[in-house]
């Protein structure tokens, strides 16, 4: 057994009996990812002693399966990107069921999912049932996917663990920010009157950094909030002392710098069950704001590029095999044989444009 091979089966029963608040954005991670590699299935798996689990997927039928059987076994042992071009021909998957059998994978590759303290739980990988290739381009993006799924893993965990802190160490302030401190999401528990009861050394240092205020116990953190974003705030916390949880993406901008700022503000129990104040807890999505970004451009210019084809490529081609059918009835005899040559020529031509913008069509 690898010697961190223990710690690792630790973290990822851990992980396992998590309860997962942010399936949607897992699953929207693992459909991006199969977009950007050009595969119809994708993953996100995580290895225990002896099997496989996969809680998040994209048009693949498992929910677990042997850890014998799994490329992401192999994923695990390595840091980097792990691409099989051919299943079928690598020695090391050749007789694997999931490649002689369902799912028929022929195509491969996967970047492990690695904790802040190092250890691969996991991987995130795309499957593709014809040979292929990523470009460096695309590992790398695979790879800051997987950096996404971490974190909001992580997120909550460093969540659940924070509300278990909090009730079982109350009052005991010291113990509670030695756990906040090695928190490395911005976490603040608030007051039934909205004054800080503690925080985080990430939200500690972020206000710090940009709002030149050391807050403390008792401080009134909404004087920060901006005030176009006060009355939603506001009207959150008073939702989350009635029970309910608010999720908010907002745009910060300070100076020259910006952030998406992810927020989710949920009412704070006591060990009874009863409310006691608001959990006020963030994470930076400005990279994965990015990425969906970049997507959105990159979709609008296969539009335009399906645009030009259409309407432009097409133009020219129309016009040559009209002018072919005028020539053809003036002089049929003469030049039959130059002009059917001719009408091939320019009809495949328009077959393989049309072939060209159907793609297009497809791919935006």
């Amino acid at each position: 057994m690898p010697q961190n091979e223990l710690a690792r089966l630790q973290a990822v029963n851990r992980f396992l009996k998590l309860k997962i608040s942010k399936e949607d954005e897992l699953q929207e991670i693992v459909s991006m990812a199969a977009e950007i590699c050009g595969t119809p299935s994708a993953l996100i798996s995580l290895i225990d002693q002896d099997t496989q689990h996969i809680p998040i997927k994209r048009s693949f039928n498992f929910k677990s399966t042997p850890r014998s059987q799994a490329f992401c076994n192999h994923v695990i042992e390595q840091n980097g990107v792990m691409v099989v071009p051919d299943a079928v021909i690598d020695r090391r998957f050749t007789n694997n069921p999931l490649v002689t059998g369902d799912p028929h994978i022929r195509f491969y590759a996967g970047t492990p999912l690695t904790t802040s303290d190092g250890l691969n739980l996991g991987s995130l990988c795309v499957i593709g049932q014809v040979p292929g290739q990523l470009d460096e381009i695309q590992q790398r993006m695979l790879q800051i996917l997987a950096e996404q799924v971490i974190q909001l893993l992580e997120f909550d965990a460093s969540l659940e663990l924070l509300k278990e802190q909090f009730l079982i160490a109350k009052q005991e302030e010291m113990i509670m920010r030695s756990f906040f401190d090695s928190c490395s999401c911005a976490h603040l528990l608030l007051d039934r009157e909205l004054k800080v009861i503690a925080y985080s050394k990430a939200m500690q240092d972020f206000i710090s950094l940009h709002h030149h205020v050391d807050i403390d116990v008792g401080y009134d953190i909404m004087t920060l909030i901006d005030p176009a974003d006060r009355d939603k705030v506001t009207t959150a916390c008073v939702e989350a002392l009635s029970g309910h949880t608010t999720h908010l993406e907002r745009h910060l901008e300070f100076g020259e710098r910006s952030y998406w700022w992810e927020v989710y503000i949920q009412p704070a129990f006591d060990l009874d069950g009863h409310i006691i104040g608001v959990s006020y807890n963030g994470n930076d999505i400005s990279a994965r704001m990015q990425q969906k970004q970049d997507a959105e451009r990159q979709q609008r210019t296969l539009q335009e590029i399906a645009f030009v084809q259409s309407h432009e490529l097409r133009r020219p081609v129309a016009s040559i095999q009209g002018l072919l059918d005028i020539i053809s009835m003036d002089h049929h005899d003469e030049f039959s044989e130059t002009l059917t040559d001719m009408r091939q020529s320019i009809d495949l031509m328009d077959q393989r444009i049309r072939q060209i913008v159907g793609y297009t069509d497809m791919k935006s």
